[in-house]
């Protein structure tokens, strides 16, 4: 049995929340805000607590500063109606052992509870998990979620980041909230694009050179590693870098000190965060890349999933961009056959071109809704580029399904199965996982599968009513 402390100001929610503990076989004591919650610990111990984040006087980001800045602090997990990759990511930063959107029903809380209290019983999984971003990062899925919490639990770190992941995923992105929220925030952010630049001067942009060092090196030049000097240095495409260059780099991310062209060696505290779209594992075994620089570089590597596999944030990204591109201009919204047709598309070109296509029919369609029939280009690409993704979302659907056939709601509905299946495939069965992954709640989950008759098989995974196969 483990007291646990609820810090909410919703008082029916406290309570909803402390019967569910008490029928797990804990203690629930109560604050209404931050201030009480504080006085409370001071008088007793808490094994774990419950935060909420919007409340009066104290925010619970700051009531979570307060708390892990004590002694013996319990773990204290994040509970939120309003999930922005923004508070996610702060609240990991500062110690929260997790950021939950609201509401979490009873098995999503005896798992996070399995996880805060390592000796209590075991449980199913963690509960689903939304979010959303005003700014550039958009994740309501569960792959994103995952990259937004390592965020927040490296910021901090001086350790050096490897970023890995499909061209046009938005490793920048990562690597610009990654600085943003880490103590070097007020620090320069330097980007060096190492497949743009030539290699034989690569070496003096990032290290930089003295005057009269090569014929053209009319004055010196600090490089990149000086300029980036107190903040973060990203390297995009670290896997097209030369192995000469490669050495260098080793050097200089080992003994902290940059040689300049022609010049003396100067020391230089700076935050490294390197990015690549390409297998250096393999470049390793192939010998196009040393061994020991992937190691020094991937100390903390964070993987960003493909955009087919993030389903969930498809529409909130179009949406975001869409706003952004009309931001001098008449506010636009997609349709439904429009999202449908979003949903659909594989994206081999991930998030950058999910963003070039609605900057392309922001620019043409100058009316206030957007169609499919408006993103009708999106099928227009090489069959052999629009089927190479065919892993992700497509793939284990139903073969020859006429997708586009009949209504638009009965095309929806078509799609909605596929995806249920898939993630429970992918979950082994597991509605509470499967859930999480199409980035709803485990209840609506439910209601789905009942309503499209997805009765479980013997394996654990949905099955199809005998009248349906055909179907």
């Amino acid at each position: 049995m483990a007291t646990i402390l609820i810090i909410d100001d919703d008082a029916a929610l406290r309570r909803a929340i402390a019967t569910t503990l008490a029928d797990l076989g804990h203690d629930a004591a109560q604050a209404q805000d931050g201030p009480a919650a504080l006085a409370w610990l001071e008088r007793h111990h808490a094994d774990a607590v419950l935060l909420d984040l919007r409340m009066p006087g104290l925010d619970g980001l700051e009531v979570l500063r307060r708390i892990r800045g004590r002694p013996d602090a319990p773990p204290v997990a994040v509970l939120t109606a309003v999930p922005t990759s923004e508070n996610t990511i702060e609240a990991m930063r500062l110690g929260a052992a997790d950021h939950l959107a609201k509401p979490i029903g009873r098995e999503g809380l005896r798992a996070l509870l399995e996880r805060m209290l390592p000796d209590d019983e075991p449980a199913s999984e963690a509960s689903p998990a939304m979010a959303a971003r005003e700014g550039d990062m958009i994740g309501m899925s569960a792959g994103m979620r995952d990259v937004q919490k390592a965020i927040g639990l490296l910021a901090d770190s001086v350790a050096t980041v490897l970023i890995l992941g499909e061209t046009g995923t938005g490793k920048e992105v990562v690597a610009r909230a990654i600085h943003r929220h880490g103590r070097r925030a007020r620090g320069p952010f330097v980007a060096v694009n190492c497949a743009a630049i030539p290699a034989d001067l690569l070496e003096s942009l990032l290290f930089g050179h003295v005057r009269g060092a090569f014929t053209g090196a009319v004055g010196d030049r600090p490089g990149a590693f000086r300029e980036a000097e107190g903040g973060t240095l990203f390297l995009d495409e670290i896997g097209d870098m030369s192995l000469p260059m490669q050495a260098k780099l080793l050097r200089a991310l080992q003994e902290r000190v940059v040689t300049p062209v022609g010049g003396r060696p100067v020391p230089v505290d700076v935050r490294v965060i390197a990015a690549t779209h390409r297998d250096l594992l393999l470049a390793v075994r192939d010998g196009a890349f040393r061994e020991d620089l992937y190691y020094r570089l991937g100390v903390v590597p964070i993987s960003l999933p493909p955009l087919r596999d993030r389903l969930a944030d498809i529409v909130p990204l179009a949406e975001h961009f869409l706003a952004l591109v009309a931001a001098d201009g008449p506010p636009r919204r997609l349709s439904p056959d429009a999202a449908a047709a979003l949903l659909a598309h594989a994206w081999p070109g991930n998030v950058r071109e999910l963003l070039n296509a609605m900057q392309r029919v922001a620019t043409l369609v100058r009316r206030p809704v957007i169609t499919a029939a408006d993103l009708a280009f999106l099928n227009s690409a090489p069959a052999e580029v629009r089927d190479a993704p065919a892993k992700g979302m497509m793939r284990g659907m139903i073969q020859g399904t006429d997708w586009l056939a009949g209504t638009l709601p009965e095309a929806v509905e078509r799609l909605e199965i596929a995806m249920i299946r898939r993630a429970m495939e992918e979950a082994g069965g597991n509605r509470t996982l499967a859930a999480e992954r199409l980035g709803i709640r485990r209840q609506l989950l439910y209601q789905k599968l009942a309503r499209h008759g997805l009765e479980m098989s013997g394996n654990g995974t949905p099955g199809v009513p005998e009248a349906d196969v055909d179907a």
